[in-house]
C-alpha cells in the first residue's frame, strides 16, 4: 500500500485515479484517490471518495481538496453544492438539495410529465459544508441548509438549519458546546498550533487557554 501511494503521488497519480474511477462500479466498495472538481475542472489529488458514492447533478458540485467521502453515501447536487476544503462527509450519508414531499401531492399523476425545474411545490435549495467540518454517519442534510467551518454533525442527525462556525449539531439540535470549547482541552496536553486548520479558530482557542491560566 506504501508503494501505491508514493506512486500516486508521481506525475502517474492522475492515470490511476482516473483507472479506479472507472472501475468503481465493479467489486466491493473502496476509497478512490482523486477527484476533478466539476465547478472549476481542478484536479483535487488528495480528496478521497468512496467507489459507492453516488452523485446526482454533477457539475453543479464544487468539491475542494482534503475532503473524504466515505461508502453508500448520497450527494444531490441538483441545486448546487459546495464542500469546502478538508470535509470529512461518513458513510450512509444524504446530502440533498431538492425535494418532492409537496410537489406529489400537488401535482398527482401529472408529476411524472412536468420538468423537473418546472414542478409547483418542489422544495429547493443548495447546501454547503464548510472547511473542516465533520458529518457522521447516517446523517442527513435537508435543502437549503449551511454548515459552517470546523463543525460536527453526529452520527444519525437531521440537519434542518444553518449550522454556525465551530458548531457541535447532535440529532436536531445546536448544543452550547462548540469545537472550539472541545479543541481547548487537547491543546492542554499538546501544541496543535502548526497543523491546525484554522488561524482565526486558533485565536479563539488561545485566548480561552490564557483565561483559564489567569
Amino acid at each position: 500500500m506504501r508503494f501505491l501511494e508514493k506512486l500516486y503521488r508521481s506525475p502517474l497519480g492522475r492515470l490511476m485515479s482516473g483507472c479506479a474511477h472507472a472501475i468503481t462500479s465493479f467489486g466491493k466498495p473502496f476509497m478512490v484517490y482523486g477527484f476533478k472538481d466539476p465547478a472549476t475542472g481542478i484536479f483535487r489529488k488528495y480528496t478521497r471518495m468512496s467507489s459507492k458514492v453516488t452523485i446526482m447533478n454533477k457539475r453543479k458540485l464544487s468539491v475542494a481538496d482534503n475532503i473524504w467521502i466515505w461508502h453508500y453515501t448520497i450527494i444531490d447536487a441538483t441545486e448546487g453544492i459546495t464542500i469546502e476544503e478538508g470535509a470529512q462527509i461518513g458513510a450512509w450519508v444524504g446530502v440533498f438539495t431538492h425535494g418532492s414531499e409537496n410537489s406529489i401531492r400537488l401535482l398527482g399523476r401529472d408529476f411524472v410529465n412536468i420538468p423537473n425545474t418546472e414542478r409547483k411545490g418542489y422544495t429547493r435549495g443548495s447546501v454547503r459544508i464548510g472547511a473542516y467540518s465533520f458529518i457522521g454517519a447516517r446523517s442527513i442534510v435537508l435543502p437549503g441548509c449551511n454548515i459552517g467551518k470546523g463543525c460536527i454533525i453526529a452520527a444519525g442527525s437531521i440537519v434542518s438549519k444553518d449550522v454556525p462556525d465551530y458548531s457541535i449539531y447532535v440529532g436536531n439540535k445546536i448544543l452550547e458546546k462548540t469545537t472550539i470549547d472541545k479543541d481547548v482541552k487537547f491543546f492542554k496536553s499538546n501544541d496543535f498550533s502548526q497543523t491546525y486548520y484554522n488561524s482565526e479558530a486558533l485565536e479563539l482557542i488561545k485566548k480561552k487557554l490564557d483565561e483559564d491560566r489567569g
